[in-house]
Protein backbone atom coordinates (compact mmCIF):
# COMPACT_ATOMS: atom_id res chain seq x y z
CA UNK A 1 0.00 0.00 0.00
CA UNK A 2 2.87 2.47 0.32
CA UNK A 3 4.50 4.64 -2.73
CA UNK A 4 6.05 2.44 -5.22
CA UNK A 5 9.75 3.57 -5.53
CA UNK A 6 9.29 5.00 -8.70
CA UNK A 7 6.43 7.25 -8.13
CA UNK A 8 8.97 8.15 -5.03
CA UNK A 9 11.37 9.07 -7.57
CA UNK A 10 8.87 10.84 -9.86
CA UNK A 11 7.41 13.06 -6.75
CA UNK A 12 11.49 13.34 -5.83
CA UNK A 13 12.08 15.27 -9.01
CA UNK A 14 8.98 17.29 -9.09
CA UNK A 15 10.08 18.34 -5.31
CA UNK A 16 13.45 18.98 -7.01
CA UNK A 17 12.39 21.26 -10.06
CA UNK A 18 10.03 23.28 -8.61
CA UNK A 19 11.53 24.12 -5.07
CA UNK A 20 8.65 24.18 -3.44
CA UNK A 21 8.57 25.69 0.56
CA UNK A 22 5.11 24.67 1.66
CA UNK A 23 3.91 21.69 0.85
CA UNK A 24 0.22 19.08 2.22
CA UNK A 25 0.13 15.61 1.80
CA UNK A 26 -3.30 13.22 2.19
CA UNK A 27 -2.64 9.76 2.86
CA UNK A 28 1.04 9.11 4.90
CA UNK A 29 0.63 5.72 5.40
CA UNK A 30 3.95 4.39 6.67
CA UNK A 31 5.57 8.02 5.47
CA UNK A 32 8.04 7.22 2.46
CA UNK A 33 6.76 10.02 0.19
CA UNK A 34 6.60 12.00 3.19
CA UNK A 35 10.57 11.39 4.26
CA UNK A 36 10.97 12.45 0.29
CA UNK A 37 9.22 15.40 0.50
CA UNK A 38 10.92 16.56 4.06
CA UNK A 39 14.38 15.51 2.55
CA UNK A 40 13.83 17.50 -0.59
CA UNK A 41 12.42 21.52 0.82
CA UNK A 42 14.46 23.63 2.69
CA UNK A 43 15.58 22.73 6.06
CA UNK A 44 13.98 26.05 7.13
CA UNK A 45 13.67 25.20 10.81
CA UNK A 46 10.03 25.70 10.57
CA UNK A 47 6.99 22.69 9.90
CA UNK A 48 6.80 23.53 6.25
CA UNK A 49 4.53 20.10 5.32
CA UNK A 50 1.12 19.38 6.45
CA UNK A 51 0.42 15.79 6.44
CA UNK A 52 -3.26 14.67 7.28
CA UNK A 53 -4.03 10.84 8.16
CA UNK A 54 -6.50 9.01 9.75
CA UNK A 55 -3.91 6.45 11.17
CA UNK A 56 -1.32 7.74 13.52
CA UNK A 57 -0.09 4.48 13.98
CA UNK A 58 1.26 3.83 10.59
CA UNK A 59 2.94 7.31 11.14
CA UNK A 60 4.99 6.06 13.74
CA UNK A 61 6.20 3.25 12.15
CA UNK A 62 8.30 5.96 10.43
CA UNK A 63 8.71 8.43 13.08
CA UNK A 64 12.01 6.81 14.09
CA UNK A 65 13.51 6.99 10.45
CA UNK A 66 11.93 10.83 10.84
CA UNK A 67 13.69 11.76 13.26
CA UNK A 68 16.91 9.67 12.38
CA UNK A 69 17.13 11.88 9.10
CA UNK A 70 16.53 14.82 11.23
CA UNK A 71 13.30 16.32 9.28
CA UNK A 72 10.83 16.22 12.31
CA UNK A 73 10.67 19.66 12.49
CA UNK A 74 9.58 20.23 8.86
CA UNK A 75 6.42 18.12 9.49
CA UNK A 76 2.83 18.73 11.18
CA UNK A 77 1.44 15.39 11.06
CA UNK A 78 -2.57 15.97 11.62
CA UNK A 79 -4.68 12.82 12.80
CA UNK A 80 -7.96 13.39 11.22
CA UNK A 81 -10.08 12.58 8.02
CA UNK A 82 -9.18 14.96 5.15
CA UNK A 83 -11.91 16.34 4.40
CA UNK A 84 -12.30 17.88 7.61
CA UNK A 85 -8.85 19.14 7.69
CA UNK A 86 -9.10 20.62 4.39
CA UNK A 87 -12.53 22.72 5.06
CA UNK A 88 -10.57 23.79 8.43
CA UNK A 89 -7.74 24.83 6.46
CA UNK A 90 -9.68 26.59 4.13
CA UNK A 91 -11.68 28.55 6.49
CA UNK A 92 -8.30 30.15 7.86
CA UNK A 93 -8.04 32.59 4.74
CA UNK A 94 -4.55 32.78 5.42
CA UNK A 95 -4.58 28.91 4.12
CA UNK A 96 -5.79 29.98 0.16
CA UNK A 97 -3.20 29.81 -2.17
CA UNK A 98 -0.01 29.36 -0.17
CA UNK A 99 0.64 25.67 -0.88
CA UNK A 100 3.71 24.66 -3.41
CA UNK A 101 3.07 21.08 -3.74
CA UNK A 102 0.61 18.62 -2.80
CA UNK A 103 0.24 14.78 -2.82
CA UNK A 104 -2.82 12.90 -2.40
CA UNK A 105 -2.52 9.14 -1.89
CA UNK A 106 -5.57 8.49 0.22
CA UNK A 107 -9.34 7.22 -0.23
CA UNK A 108 -9.62 7.42 -4.11
CA UNK A 109 -13.47 7.56 -4.08
CA UNK A 110 -12.87 11.17 -2.48
CA UNK A 111 -10.29 12.29 -5.50
CA UNK A 112 -12.65 14.75 -6.60
CA UNK A 113 -13.85 16.65 -2.96
CA UNK A 114 -9.59 16.71 -2.64
CA UNK A 115 -9.13 18.06 -5.91
CA UNK A 116 -11.76 21.23 -5.19
CA UNK A 117 -10.40 21.99 -2.03
CA UNK A 118 -6.61 21.91 -3.40
CA UNK A 119 -7.60 24.17 -6.22
CA UNK A 120 -7.73 26.58 -3.46
CA UNK A 121 -5.13 25.58 -1.15
CA UNK A 122 -2.69 25.50 -3.84
CA UNK A 123 -0.97 28.36 -5.95
CA UNK A 124 -1.17 29.03 -8.83
CA UNK A 125 1.80 26.83 -11.10
CA UNK A 126 2.05 24.82 -8.34
CA UNK A 127 1.75 21.26 -8.26
CA UNK A 128 -0.78 18.56 -7.28
CA UNK A 129 -0.16 15.28 -7.75
CA UNK A 130 -2.32 12.31 -7.19
CA UNK A 131 -1.35 8.50 -6.62
CA UNK A 132 -3.33 5.64 -8.27
CA UNK A 133 -4.86 7.40 -10.84
CA UNK A 134 -4.45 5.52 -13.93
CA UNK A 135 -5.89 2.34 -12.32
CA UNK A 136 -3.95 -0.60 -14.29
CA UNK A 137 -4.47 1.26 -17.66
CA UNK A 138 -8.48 1.63 -17.31
CA UNK A 139 -8.75 4.87 -18.13
CA UNK A 140 -7.68 5.08 -21.34
CA UNK A 141 -10.02 1.87 -21.86
CA UNK A 142 -13.40 1.81 -23.89
CA UNK A 143 -15.67 1.19 -21.43
CA UNK A 144 -16.86 -2.36 -22.51
CA UNK A 145 -13.27 -3.27 -21.70
CA UNK A 146 -13.09 -2.34 -18.07
CA UNK A 147 -14.17 -4.90 -14.81
CA UNK A 148 -16.95 -3.87 -13.30
CA UNK A 149 -15.46 -3.43 -10.01
CA UNK A 150 -12.93 -0.82 -11.15
CA UNK A 151 -15.68 1.18 -12.90
CA UNK A 152 -16.96 3.63 -9.64
CA UNK A 153 -13.39 4.71 -8.12
CA UNK A 154 -11.58 5.23 -10.94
Amino acid sequence: MATAPENGQLIALLLKLTNPKKTIEIGVFTGYSLVLTALTIPDDGKASIIAIDLDRDAYQMELQIIKKANIEHKINFIQSSALSSLDELLNENDNRGIFDFAFIDADRVSYQKYHERMLELVKVGGIIVYDNTLWCGTVAMPEKCVNETMKPNR
